[in-house]
C-alpha cells in the first residue's frame, strides 16, 4: 500500500473526530471534581489506577483536606491512610502534600492556568497538565496522551513504532488535529478505548470508525 500523506491523514482524522463527536459529544471526564485543585489531585491519583477507584477515595480526602492550605499542612501518614487502597499510595501522598505546599508558596493557593507552570507542581507531568488545562480551564495547550490515547493513536496509524513515548505520540497528534479538537480528544478516546478499542480483544466488528482503521481485524 502507498504511504499515506499528511494531508490524507488529516482528512481521515477529521472524519474520525466527527464520528467521535457524534457518538460521545465532547466526552465526559471520568473523575469527580469540584475545582481545578480537586481535579489536579484526582488526576495525580489516577496514575496507574482506575478512575473509579479514585472516585471512591477523593470524597474522604477532600472532606478532610478541602483546599491547598489544608493539604499543605497534612501529615503524610494521614494522607497515606486515606489513599492507601490506590496503587503507589506512598509516593502519591508525598507528591500531594508537596503539590499543595507549592501551590501555597508559589501560586497563592491557586492552580495555575498554564501548562508549563502546572508542571512545576510535584507529581504533575505533561499528561496531567494537559488534562487540567482542557477540563478545568477549557484552554487546551496539547492533547493528554494516556494509555488509551497512546494505544488508539498507534492502531489508527497516526503514530508509528518510533513514536514510543507519550510525548512523541502527542507531537504526531498535534500535527493532525486542529487546536479546536484538542479539547475533546482525550475524553472521547478514553471512552472509545474502554468501549471498543480495548487493549485486549478490541470490538472491531462493532466499531463505528472501523472502516477508517488500518488495524481493523488484526488483533
Amino acid at each position: 500500500m502507498p504511504r499515506e500523506t499528511l494531508t490524507a491523514k488529516r482528512e481521515r482524522a477529521a472524519v474520525i473526530e466527527q464520528r467521535m463527536f457524534d457518538y460521545y459529544g465532547e466526552g465526559a471526564c471520568s473523575l469527580d471534581y469540584t475545582s481545578p485543585f480537586t481535579l489536579t489531585v484526582a488526576v495525580v491519583l489516577s496514575a496507574q489506577c482506575t478512575d473509579a477507584a479514585v472516585n471512591k477515595i477523593t470524597p474522604h480526602l477532600f472532606a478532610r483536606f478541602a483546599d491547598p492550605a489544608a493539604l499543605a499542612s497534612a501529615s503524610l501518614n494521614e494522607v497515606e491512610e486515606i489513599i492507601h487502597p490506590l496503587g503507589f499510595y506512598r509516593s502519591k501522598a508525598k507528591n500531594l502534600v508537596a503539590l499543595a505546599q507549592t501551590l501555597c508558596s508559589e501560586f497563592s493557593g491557586e492552580v495555575p492556568a498554564d501548562v508549563d507552570e502546572l508542571q512545576k507542581l510535584p507529581g504533575v507531568g505533561r499528561k496531567t497538565a494537559n488534562c487540567v488545562m482542557c477540563e478545568a480551564f477549557r484552554d487546551p495547550q496539547g492533547i493528554a496522551v494516556d494509555t488509551h490515547v497512546f494505544r488508539i493513536a498507534h492502531r489508527l496509524g497516526f503514530a508509528t513504532r518510533n513514536d514510543d513515548t507519550p510525548a512523541k505520540t502527542e507531537a504526531k497528534l498535534l500535527k493532525l488535529y486542529p487546536k479546536s479538537d484538542w479539547l475533546f480528544i482525550n475524553h472521547q478516546w478514553v471512552h472509545f478505548g474502554r468501549e471498543f478499542c480495548c487493549a485486549r480483544n478490541p470490538h472491531c466488528a462493532d466499531c463505528f470508525i472501523g472502516d477508517l482503521c488500518p488495524s481493523r481485524g488484526t488483533w
